[in-house]
């Protein structure tokens, strides 16, 4: 191979592994934006979650009015009746976000692994003037792959910081959840204790 055919051949592999770092970049994006749409639907959901408990505690105070008419209703001429409840319906735990905590630390800890903060410009430190020798356009090229590994750090930092953030809130939910099924076992109990009660009353 000619000198020229060398250059050539050196310019194109320069420019075939910058269009890998864009693809492996535009990739990355992409993963980027469904984690976030997945993280803000996991919030959604704690969200809703929250407010079916705030409803079964709401719940819980209305059955204690209606126990306690079913106690009255029974008069002289019925035994007392006293329901059974096996534990206290408190409502939701509130455990609220740190959101500007976890934003913190996680930046520290991008910081730690030597990648880049999300979300930040960053300025090209390619040259405006057009290369016109071989090495030129290489070195063009090796700074447009350093810009783009740059930026594939950042993207990568952030999706580390969201998988940490989707493991909290899963486990946030999951312990909600839990809490929550205790609760509707518990006025699932009352309710049908209460319904034999009056059962007992229009006999």
């Amino acid at each position: 191979m000619s000198q020229q055919e060398l250059e050539n051949y050196a310019v194109s592999q320069a420019e075939e592994t910058t269009q890998s770092v864009n693809n492996c970049l535009r990739i990355a994006e992409d993963i980027r934006q469904d984690a976030t749409k997945t993280l803000e639907t996991l919030h959604q959901q704690g969200e809703q979650i929250h407010r079916t408990h705030v409803m079964a505690a709401n719940m819980d105070k209305d059955l204690s009015k209606g126990e306690k008419l079913l106690n009255n209703l029974g008069g002289m001429f019925s035994m007392p009746w006293k329901p059974k409840k096996t534990k206290e319906i408190t409502g939701p735990v509130i455990t609220p976000d740190d959101n500007h905590g976890k934003a913190k630390a996680s930046k520290e800890q991008r910081e730690k692994l030597g990648l880049g903060s999300g979300g930040e410009a960053k300025a090209s430190r390619t040259s405006s003037a057009q290369p016109t020798t071989a090495l030129q356009k290489v070195e063009v090229e090796k700074q447009k792959q350093d810009e783009g590994l740059d930026e594939l750090s950042s993207i990568l930092g952030d999706l580390k910081g969201m998988a940490v953030d989707m493991g909290t809130e899963l486990d946030k939910q999951n312990k909600a959840l839990d809490h929550l099924s205790e609760d509707v076992d518990e006025l699932n109990a009352r309710v049908k204790g209460a319904n034999q009660r009056a059962r007992k009353l229009l006999k």
